[in-house]
This record gives structure tokens, sequence and C-alpha cells, in this order.
């Protein structure tokens, strides 16, 4: 493990690139816990905004000037290393902590409980943050997401546990010290750092031979069925060998519910009956994940069900932004074929009562369609029309022949006859989905670039171009 932070002495810390969902997390939970912190961004936003109220002091650019006087600087792996006030630190002699070092240096605060795996992490430790909250137990928490019950995607009460999501995309989740952990699930995703499905399985095998205390895994995972798991391992999902099986699935009305059953000893009841605003399998595998960890760790069986009952999701996860001339808006942070799948699924089995379901993906990252295009073939099938825009670099270099059509491609090889358009602009995309859509559609946004305000553009344009 790499040097951590000493955050029981007070520090001013910097922090590099704040206005990303990783490391405004870290600065709340920094600020929250009483150090002194500042933090730099190449632009203002609602989260700059949100953090200069919690009395951070932030500067819009880079200067190597805000790095005199701090005890420790810390960056996310997107920030590169010749960024002046990286380079001032370095030459100052001043700590430089990679995000992964300080998430660490956060948990070993506390007794950390962590939610890792390539699908559902968010979901997850936002639905472990609800049910350890409805029990009193008033967590600390660092969430890939904004928790929509909580308003923030992180927060230091100074309480006895903190629930952090793990991120594999660079290694994080092996920095952690943590007391407990669920792993979703192991699919293909990172390839530049792992190099194959293999090598992210191992990465995660590595990753639970470091816990500590509980670990709760999802049996249903044919790489996670296979891997040497800690004694102490639970085991969950609709497999009829899982110490928390879940089964008997209604979808009613916006509402799923359905029942967990038990064979493991700390449930004291062998019948969970369990309602939910979430749509969808995965959401019943990440409710009943977060369950089986919180009663294995002391919650009562009832006040658990009772917080998911009242969870009110994750931004950007199944969120319905609005409802226009007919058409409901739903944008979703899904990028990876299984996730699509996944939230197609939840969309035609949900008992809205939609028309046709309208797909608009945006790919993400150009290493990563230029080795998995292929396997978003199959994501679309229960899609009726299919929007693919050209794709979102999120800091990556451009590939030549690399294009959001290769999707599109896939796609319409695997499946001849779906209606799949291809618009690769994004500028005008809003008017072309606007000319698809008609009333009774469900339009499903869905992507991890600026695919999330296409519902908003196209409310806007029927608005009549009016504030909506």
């Amino acid at each position: 493990m790499r040097e951590i932070l000493d955050l029981h002495q007070h520090s001013r810390i910097h922090v590099v690139g704040v206005g990303g969902p990783g490391m405004s997390a870290i600065a709340t939970c920094l600020v929250q816990m009483g150090h002194e912190v500042s933090g730099s961004d190449i632009k203002n936003s609602d989260v700059i905004n949100r953090l200069s109220g919690l009395g951070i002091q932030i500067n819009i650019g880079h200067d190597q000037s805000v790095i005199h006087g701090c005890d420790a600087v810390t960056a996310s792996s997107a920030i590169p290393q010749s960024n002046i006030e990286l380079v001032a630190a370095e030459q100052s002699g001043v700590q430089v902590l990679t995000r992964a070092a300080m998430l660490a240096s956060i948990c070993a605060m506390r007794p950390s409980i962590a939610v890792a795996g390539t699908h559902g992490k968010t979901t997850t430790t936002s639905l472990l943050v609800r049910i350890f909250t409805e029990a009193g137990l008033d967590p600390n928490f660092v969430v890939g997401g904004d928790v929509l019950d909580e308003g923030v995607g992180a927060r230091w009460t100074g309480s006895a546990w903190t629930i952090v999501e793990a991120d594999e995309s660079d290694g994080t989740h092996l920095e952690l010290p943590l007391t407990a952990s669920i792993l979703t699930n192991v699919d293909s995703d990172h390839l530049d750092q792992y190099g194959d499905l293999q090598g992210v399985a191992a990465g995660f095998q590595q990753y639970l031979s470091g816990i500590q205390g509980p670990v709760v895994v999802c049996i249903d995972d044919p790489l996670i069925a296979g891997m040497q798991t800690p004694i102490q391992t639970v085991t969950y999902g609709f497999s009829s060998d899982a110490n928390f099986r879940c089964h008997s699935i209604e979808a009613t009305n916006g509402e799923t519910t359905f029942s967990i059953t038990s064979n493991d000893p700390a449930t004291h009841s062998a019948d969970l009956k369990v309602r939910m605003s979430l749509r969808g399998r995965h959401n019943v595998l990440n409710v009943t994940g977060a369950i089986a960890m919180a009663i294995n760790l002391g919650v009562d069986p009832q006040v658990a069900i009772a917080a998911v009952a009242k969870f009110g999701g994750v931004g950007r996860r199944f969120e319905i932004i609005g409802n226009v001339d007919g058409i409901t808006f739903v944008d979703d942070y899904a990028h990876l074929p299984r996730e699509i799948s996944a939230v197609m699924s939840a969309a035609k089995t949900s008992d809205d009562r939609w028309g046709r379901l309208v797909a608009v993906f945006q790919p993400n990252r150009y290493h990563r369609m230029a080795i998995m295009s292929d396997e978003y073939a199959d994501a679309f099938v229960d899609a009726d029309v299919v929007v693919i825009t050209d794709i979102y670099a999120s800091g990556t270099k451009k590939i030549e022949g690399v294009t959001g059509h290769l999707v599109v491609d896939a796609v319409a090889s695997a499946h001849p006859t779906s209606q799949i358009l291809w618009h690769a602009d994004r500028e005008s995309l809003a008017e072309f989905v606007n000319q698809v859509l008609r009333a009774g559609d469900v339009c499903i946004s869905m992507g991890c670039g600026d695919v999330e305000f296409l519902p908003r553009e196209i409310i806007h344009l029927r608005s009549g171009g009016k504030n909506s």
C-alpha cells in the first residue's frame, strides 16, 4: 500500500481537479473532518459552488502559488503529472497523494465497508448508506454519484462506520484498508489497465484477499463463483445456492417487490419481503447485496427493509427527468453492454405502460470502443429504436477509424431488422432525437459523457425554447 496521510492531525490540503465527482467527494470529507482545504479546477460549476459553500477555497485555473503552506496535495489519476500545481508540490517537498491514497487515508480513520465490482457499485453503496442511516448509525460515506436522499455524494460525520465505493479503474480498490466489502460482479472494462477479463478477475481476487471481515459476493456471477474467497464470505443472488436468495419479483406502477430467502442465521427470519422504487433485476441484486451486508454487520433485517422502501435512488441511475407531450425522459449512466442491457430490460418489464423504448447511446473512450465495440451487439435487443452518436473522449486520444459507428455496425450485423439510427453530431442530437419521438415513448439517454444533458435539451425544444 502506498503512503497515506494521518488525518488525525489537522492539515492544510489542496485538491487538484476538485470539481470532478471523485475529488469533490474527497474534498467534502476532508473539510468536514476539520482540515483546511483548498481546491482548483479549470471551470466553475454547481459542484464548485457547493464546495465553496462548505468553506473550501476554490481557484479557477491552475496556479502554483496555491501550494504555498500546504501539508499535502491530492489529485485524481486524470490529472497529468505535468500539472503546474503537482510540479510545484514535488519541488517544494509537499506530500503528493493519489486519490486512491487519500481515500485510503479516509478509510483508515474508521472501520470501512466498500462496494466493488464492474457494475452496480454506486447504487449498492448508496443503498448501504440509506440502510445505515435508517439504523441510526449516521455513516461517513464517499460515493461515486449523488445519493438523492442525501443530496450529496460524500459526508463525514465522525461516526463509527465509513462506507465507500471502491473504484477498480486505476487500482484504487487495492489501496483501501477495509473491514468488509461487497463484490457485485466482474466484467470486461478498463482493459487498458488489466489486459483482459481474466486480468480484471485477478485484480478483484487480490482485492478480496485483503478484506479483514465479512465479504458479501454475488454468486450468480460465474467469475466470482470460481474465486477463492475468505472464510467469512456470504453469498447472494438468484441462485438456489445463495445464502441470501432473491426471487418472486413483481413490477407494478414503477415499484418492484420481491422476496429474499436466507439460510444465514443473522437474519432471524427465513423470508424477507422487500419493496423498492427501483426498476430491474439488476437492482434486485443490488438491494439484496446491501441487505445481506447490513444484516451481517448487525443491522436489524426489518430496519434494512424499511430503508430500502424509502430509498430515492442515485443521480443518473434510471433517473426520470420529466414528461412532456406524453413522452417520458429517463437518463442513466450505463455505458457498458451489460449495464445497457439491464437498463433496457428494466424499462421493458417495469409495468409503466410505456409505448416504444427509444434508446440514445453515447459511446465513451476511444480505446474502449477500439477493444470492445463488438460486445455491444446484443445490448439493445429490448429497444424499439436505437440512436447512436459519436464517442465522448473522456480525455482519451482519438484513434484513427474508431467512431461510434462501430457500435452501429455491431448491432446492425447481429440484428439486421433492428431500427438503429446514426447521428454523429452531438450539437444537433437533441433536434434529431426530437424528430424521432412520439407520444407514449420512453426516451432513455445512456453514457457517461455530456449525453446526460440531452433529456433537458429535448424538453426545452418541446417547450418552445422556454425554461421548463
